[in-house]
Protein backbone atom coordinates (compact mmCIF):
# COMPACT_ATOMS: atom_id res chain seq x y z
CA UNK A 1 0.00 0.00 0.00
CA UNK A 2 1.31 3.43 -0.96
CA UNK A 3 1.15 5.79 2.00
CA UNK A 4 3.34 8.64 0.78
CA UNK A 5 3.19 10.29 -2.60
CA UNK A 6 4.88 7.84 -4.99
CA UNK A 7 7.73 8.92 -7.23
CA UNK A 8 9.61 7.30 -10.08
CA UNK A 9 13.34 7.44 -10.70
CA UNK A 10 14.88 6.33 -13.99
CA UNK A 11 18.63 5.76 -14.20
CA UNK A 12 20.08 5.90 -17.70
CA UNK A 13 23.39 4.48 -16.39
CA UNK A 14 21.81 1.34 -14.93
CA UNK A 15 18.74 1.16 -17.23
CA UNK A 16 16.46 0.74 -14.19
CA UNK A 17 13.15 2.33 -13.26
CA UNK A 18 12.50 2.45 -9.53
CA UNK A 19 9.18 3.23 -7.83
CA UNK A 20 9.53 4.89 -4.42
CA UNK A 21 7.03 5.48 -1.63
CA UNK A 22 8.74 8.12 0.47
CA UNK A 23 12.12 6.57 1.33
CA UNK A 24 10.92 3.01 0.73
CA UNK A 25 11.65 1.33 -2.59
CA UNK A 26 8.47 -0.43 -3.71
CA UNK A 27 9.54 -1.90 -7.05
CA UNK A 28 12.45 -1.87 -9.47
CA UNK A 29 12.30 -2.93 -13.11
CA UNK A 30 14.79 -3.00 -15.99
CA UNK A 31 13.99 -0.36 -18.59
CA UNK A 32 15.29 1.01 -21.87
CA UNK A 33 16.08 4.62 -22.68
CA UNK A 34 17.13 6.06 -26.05
CA UNK A 35 19.72 4.41 -28.27
CA UNK A 36 20.38 7.94 -29.60
CA UNK A 37 21.53 9.24 -26.22
CA UNK A 38 20.28 12.12 -24.09
CA UNK A 39 18.79 15.40 -25.21
CA UNK A 40 15.89 17.78 -25.48
CA UNK A 41 15.60 18.62 -29.19
CA UNK A 42 12.33 17.92 -30.99
CA UNK A 43 12.78 15.05 -33.46
CA UNK A 44 16.10 13.91 -31.93
CA UNK A 45 14.69 10.64 -30.52
CA UNK A 46 16.82 11.32 -27.43
CA UNK A 47 15.70 10.77 -23.83
CA UNK A 48 15.42 14.01 -21.84
CA UNK A 49 16.80 14.34 -18.31
CA UNK A 50 15.44 16.01 -15.20
CA UNK A 51 12.09 16.39 -13.51
CA UNK A 52 8.74 15.40 -15.00
CA UNK A 53 5.20 14.58 -13.98
CA UNK A 54 2.86 11.97 -15.39
CA UNK A 55 0.36 14.22 -17.14
CA UNK A 56 -1.88 11.53 -18.67
CA UNK A 57 -2.34 7.78 -18.46
CA UNK A 58 -3.70 5.74 -21.38
CA UNK A 59 -4.66 2.10 -21.75
CA UNK A 60 -6.59 1.36 -18.56
CA UNK A 61 -8.33 -1.98 -19.01
CA UNK A 62 -6.66 -2.79 -22.35
CA UNK A 63 -5.24 -6.28 -22.86
CA UNK A 64 -1.50 -6.80 -22.51
CA UNK A 65 0.09 -6.26 -25.92
CA UNK A 66 -2.53 -3.76 -27.13
CA UNK A 67 -0.93 -1.60 -29.85
CA UNK A 68 -1.44 2.16 -29.47
CA UNK A 69 -1.15 4.78 -32.21
CA UNK A 70 -1.74 8.37 -31.09
CA UNK A 71 -2.72 6.86 -27.72
CA UNK A 72 -5.66 4.96 -29.24
CA UNK A 73 -5.85 1.13 -29.34
CA UNK A 74 -5.44 -0.07 -32.94
CA UNK A 75 -4.61 -3.77 -32.63
CA UNK A 76 -2.97 -6.55 -30.69
CA UNK A 77 0.69 -7.57 -30.75
CA UNK A 78 1.44 -11.26 -30.32
CA UNK A 79 4.66 -12.01 -28.39
CA UNK A 80 7.30 -13.40 -30.72
CA UNK A 81 5.95 -11.51 -33.73
CA UNK A 82 8.91 -9.82 -35.41
CA UNK A 83 8.33 -6.34 -36.79
CA UNK A 84 10.64 -3.47 -37.69
CA UNK A 85 8.15 -1.06 -36.13
CA UNK A 86 8.79 0.49 -32.72
CA UNK A 87 5.39 -0.25 -31.19
CA UNK A 88 3.86 1.45 -28.15
CA UNK A 89 2.16 -1.35 -26.23
CA UNK A 90 -0.03 -2.14 -23.21
CA UNK A 91 0.02 1.15 -21.25
CA UNK A 92 1.16 4.76 -21.69
CA UNK A 93 2.32 7.15 -18.98
CA UNK A 94 2.72 10.47 -20.83
CA UNK A 95 5.40 12.71 -19.32
CA UNK A 96 5.44 16.50 -19.04
CA UNK A 97 8.71 18.29 -18.27
CA UNK A 98 8.74 20.63 -15.27
CA UNK A 99 12.07 22.33 -16.01
CA UNK A 100 13.05 24.89 -18.65
CA UNK A 101 15.41 22.42 -20.35
CA UNK A 102 12.75 19.69 -20.74
CA UNK A 103 9.62 21.85 -21.07
CA UNK A 104 8.94 20.45 -24.59
CA UNK A 105 8.68 16.83 -23.35
CA UNK A 106 4.87 16.80 -23.63
CA UNK A 107 5.01 18.01 -27.24
CA UNK A 108 7.72 15.40 -28.01
CA UNK A 109 5.37 12.58 -26.90
CA UNK A 110 7.83 11.15 -24.38
CA UNK A 111 6.17 8.21 -22.61
CA UNK A 112 6.84 5.36 -20.26
CA UNK A 113 5.32 2.47 -22.22
CA UNK A 114 5.43 -1.22 -23.08
CA UNK A 115 7.31 -2.48 -26.13
CA UNK A 116 7.46 -5.20 -28.76
CA UNK A 117 11.25 -5.32 -28.19
CA UNK A 118 11.29 -6.82 -24.70
CA UNK A 119 14.67 -8.45 -25.42
CA UNK A 120 16.12 -4.92 -25.67
CA UNK A 121 15.01 -4.00 -22.15
CA UNK A 122 18.03 -3.32 -19.94
CA UNK A 123 19.93 -1.61 -22.79
CA UNK A 124 19.46 1.80 -24.47
CA UNK A 125 17.29 0.76 -27.45
CA UNK A 126 14.32 3.18 -27.48
CA UNK A 127 13.54 6.19 -29.65
CA UNK A 128 13.44 8.61 -26.70
CA UNK A 129 10.79 7.10 -24.47
CA UNK A 130 11.35 4.94 -21.40
CA UNK A 131 10.35 1.39 -22.30
CA UNK A 132 9.36 -1.34 -19.89
CA UNK A 133 8.35 -4.96 -20.38
CA UNK A 134 4.59 -5.09 -20.95
CA UNK A 135 3.74 -6.83 -17.67
CA UNK A 136 5.93 -4.31 -15.81
CA UNK A 137 4.34 -1.20 -17.34
CA UNK A 138 0.90 -2.63 -16.55
CA UNK A 139 1.93 -3.09 -12.91
CA UNK A 140 3.43 0.41 -12.71
CA UNK A 141 0.30 1.91 -14.32
CA UNK A 142 -1.84 0.54 -11.47
CA UNK A 143 0.52 1.85 -8.77
CA UNK A 144 0.86 5.52 -9.78
CA UNK A 145 -1.68 8.29 -10.27
CA UNK A 146 -1.59 11.17 -12.74
CA UNK A 147 0.66 13.84 -11.19
CA UNK A 148 3.32 11.37 -10.00
CA UNK A 149 6.78 12.87 -10.13
CA UNK A 150 9.43 11.29 -12.37
CA UNK A 151 13.17 11.95 -12.26
CA UNK A 152 15.37 10.79 -15.16
CA UNK A 153 19.10 10.95 -14.41
CA UNK A 154 22.32 10.00 -16.14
Amino acid sequence: MIVHKPRIEVSVATQRLVLWDGIRQLRSWPCSTSKFGLGYTEGSNKTPLGGFVIKEKHGDGAAQGTIFKSRKPVGQWVPGTVTADDLVLSRILWLDGVEKRNANTWQRYIYIHGTNDERGIGRPTSHGCVRLKNADVMELFELVPVGTGVWISE
